[in-house]
């Protein structure tokens, strides 16, 4: 059987809950609901399954702290014996405005911690969805930024973004990255 992960990055704890750097939880979580899928307390973070059409996908959001988040995705890459290629991490991304996002099926780390640690064990050649947090932070802020919690008004206008964020992990599982990347990049943008 086909089996795919798909991880969210973020921090454990109560207190990261609703931060913009854990955008990534937030879209696992969003997914996880839509597919009902319940999440389990496992080794370096909690792992939910479930299947799309004959392929076992699970679900990742590592409890490692963002920094150290390449431990959870090596390990359960690992432990399920999933090709590299059927892997798509979900962060935020400070260079895209509130709720765009880009697809991308390899490349640098953008400056982002969490995907850094993950490209350091296990190289740069797995896709990722990034999903816009903004940048309205003074010099020196970021990480006040996005420690910083979404407000309602900022979910207004993210919620649209997970719930599209559920058909593009979709059809990831199902159509692979390039196919994904032509059919929903272009939607990525928001209208001015």
């Amino acid at each position: 059987m086909d089996k795919f992960l798909i991880c969210g990055l973020g921090n454990p704890g109560d207190e990261y809950a609703n931060t913009r750097h854990n955008t990534g939880w937030m879209a696992m979580d969003n997914f996880a609901k839509a597919m009902g899928a319940e999440w389990r307390d496992r080794r370096y973070g909690f792992v939910a399954e479930t299947s799309l059409k004959g392929r076992k996908v699970f679900l990742l959001k590592p409890t490692t702290f963002m920094n150290l988040s390449g431990n959870a995705v090596r390990y359960w890459l690992n432990e399920e014996k999933i090709d590299q290629s059927r892997l798509l991490v979900i962060s935020d991304d400070v260079a895209l405005p509130l709720g765009e996002f880009r697809l991308k099926g390899s490349g640098s780390n953008g400056g982002h911690n969490g995907l850094g640690h993950i490209i350091q064990l296990i190289g740069e050649n797995f896709s990722r969805l990034r999903i816009g947090i903004g940048n309205d932070y003074p010099r020196g802020g970021q990480i006040d930024w996005v420690l910083g919690h979404y407000s309602a008004e900022d979910m207004k206008i993210l919620q649209p973004t997970f719930d599209l964020s559920v058909d593009i992990i979709k059809s990831f599982v199902l159509q692979g990255i390039n196919e994904t990347m032509n059919q929903y990049n272009k939607l990525g943008k928001r209208k001015k």
